[in-house]
């Protein structure tokens, strides 16, 4: 019989793959496509919603963020769920889950409801996530398999996010914006059903204590006090870079926020680092491959998260292009994605995983500094140069679960899995709360209050044209000849926002892939499932 090293310890005999397991991926690589597409189709669908149910700007902020919010929160709670009462039950709940939310939005008649219903899709969201990484982990028992059905998942997740705003067009050239809630549902459905049917149940039926602790291994009874530490630590961590982000230092609320995270989080992780079977294995950070997929992951959601959103509202509103249109010019990322990801695992076969991953990080990175560069006034043929290199970019860069997983022994497939989807989840965040402020402040820059007086505009008028591109060009049409100077002057400063959002982006990427590069061991082996 074949035989593998693991990081674990001695040879073990490797169990017989699974008959089913390619199907059982295109289940989880379905699923979870639909997962990341939700996150961006909104980009395209807010417009509509915000002027049907007019939310005001803290509430349409809580529809934006309240996903992100209670995923990041239940993440690592959902994996420990997978890992101990089994991964395809968690991931069956789901998708149960998932689907009817995505149902109630037709009874969601006000900015409340549909917050609601985002909240419920969040919980979906996380119990199905964590469970696609480590199943794969769990279906594919050889090395080489492994990490071309990792770079499949990667994949997905990439092209999730590129095709959601080109989905959310589609339909909304055709249908209202809760249909950017209700494809979700025969998708969950036909998973549900395929799902019982083709994926195994797997679980840890004894979690091993690590060598070092000096402890024996056992089942353990369920850590009640760090799931509720893990939780509340992030919510609060997440509610604070979004409301610092947005409103300074001078927020009171997010200050107490950010102290809450800090003793939560802190508390949480000596929890886990004193127990014998944590319910996340924080000790993988040890591992300097594990470590560099989990950079390459948060830096890379950080940036794509802020371009994305800002990218979809400059085409809608400054280059007056319709959802569909938007959809489909931001293409080439998701073509440059679904052509490379492919062919990143049996690249870094050939030059090794610390070249492509670094590098995938570097083109991305410059792709996001060639739309700060642009001579002249900014125009689609530029967008499109550097949406290509990200997405080329983000295709070589399908390596970077399989570099996570190679990080992690098999028992901690689940502590993995939510560590890389927190790493998406938190990074998401911190691309919309931080590089989405600078690009507010550069916007707010651009319409200084003595011109808007100038215009006529003060107080609240006033206040309105500098909140967002969308507010001024609501006010432009009760202005006469000055609201064309003043929709000139708004989306020049919404044009100047994108272009430093994007600055910033890129020297985070760069910075991130010198980090990868020095992070990474130079004979790291994918296929052999382990750093050397």
């Amino acid at each position: 019989m074949t035989r593998t090293t693991t990081p674990a310890g001695p040879t073990r005999a490797r169990p017989p793959a699974h008959p089913r397991r390619w199907a059982g991926l295109a289940v989880l690589s379905a699923s979870l496509l639909i997962v990341v597409m939700d996150m961006t189709i909104l980009n395209v669908a807010l417009p509509a919603l915000s002027a049907e149910l007019r939310p005001d700007s803290v509430g349409l902020l809580w529809i934006v963020d309240v996903y992100s919010l209670v995923v990041a929160g239940l993440l690592v709670t959902a994996a420990a769920l997978g890992d101990r009462w089994g991964r395809r039950r968690v991931l069956l709940a789901g998708f149960t889950v998932f689907g009817l939310a995505s149902l109630a939005v037709l009874a969601a008649g006000t900015p409340g409801a549909v917050i609601a219903v985002r909240a419920v899709l969040g919980v979906g969201g996380a119990l199905i996530m964590p469970s696609t990484l480590s199943m794969i982990r769990h279906l594919f028992t050889d090395p080489r398999e492994r990490a071309t059905a990792l770079g499949v998942w990667a994949t997905m997740a990439g092209l999730g996010a590129a095709l959601g705003p080109i989905l959310g067009g589609v339909l909304l050239e055709h249908f209202s914006w809760r249909s950017a809630f209700l494809v979700n549902v025969p998708v969950m459905v036909a998973a549900l059903v395929l799902g019982r049917w083709l994926l195994p149940e797997s679980r840890n039926r004894r979690p091993a204590a690590p060598a070092h602790s000096g402890r024996p291994s056992g089942t353990g009874r369920w850590d009640l006090p760090g799931t509720l530490l893990s939780t509340v630590g992030m919510v609060a961590l997440v509610y604070a870079i979004k409301h610092l982000g947005k409103n300074g230092p001078a927020d009171l609320g997010a200050l107490v926020a950010a102290a809450i995270a800090a003793v939560a989080l802190g508390w949480f992780v000596t929890r886990c680092l004193r127990r014998p079977d944590p319910i996340l294995d924080v000790r993988l950070f040890r591992g300097p491959a594990f470590s560099a997929g989990v950079v390459a992951a948060l830096s890379t959601s950080i940036a794509v998260a802020a371009a994305m959103l800002l990218l979809a509202q400059w085409m809608q509103l400054v280059q007056g292009y319709s959802p569909l249109e938007t959809g489909l010019r931001l293409l080439p990322s998701a073509v440059a994605t679904a052509v490379l990801s492919p062919l990143a695992p049996a690249l870094a076969a050939r030059i090794g995983a610390r070249t492509v991953l670094a590098g995938g990080l570097a083109v991305s990175g410059l792709g996001f500094v060639t739309l700060a560069a642009a001579p002249g006034p900014l125009g689609y043929g530029t967008v499109a140069a550097a949406l290509t290199l990200v997405g080329a970019g983000l295709g070589a860069l399908a390596v970077a679960s399989a570099v996570i997983m190679a990080g992690a022994p098999p028992e901690r497939s689940g502590s993995a899995a939510a560590i890389e989807e927190t790493s998406y989840e938190l990074g998401g965040t911190l691309g919309v709360a931080v590089l989405g402020s600078v690009a507010a402040a550069v916007y707010r820059a651009g319409l200084p209050p003595d011109r808007l007086a100038d215009a006529g505009l003060t107080g609240p008028s006033a206040a309105g044209v500098r909140e967002s591109l969308g507010g001024a060009l609501e006010i432009v049409p009760t202005l006469g000849e000055a609201g064309a100077r003043l929709a000139e002057r708004a989306q020049a400063a919404f044009t100047s926002s994108l272009q430093w959002a994007g600055a910033a982006g890129g020297a985070l990427l760069l910075l991130a892939a010198a980090l990868v590069w020095l992070l990474t061991p130079r004979d790291l082996d994918l296929a052999g499932g382990h750093e050397h």
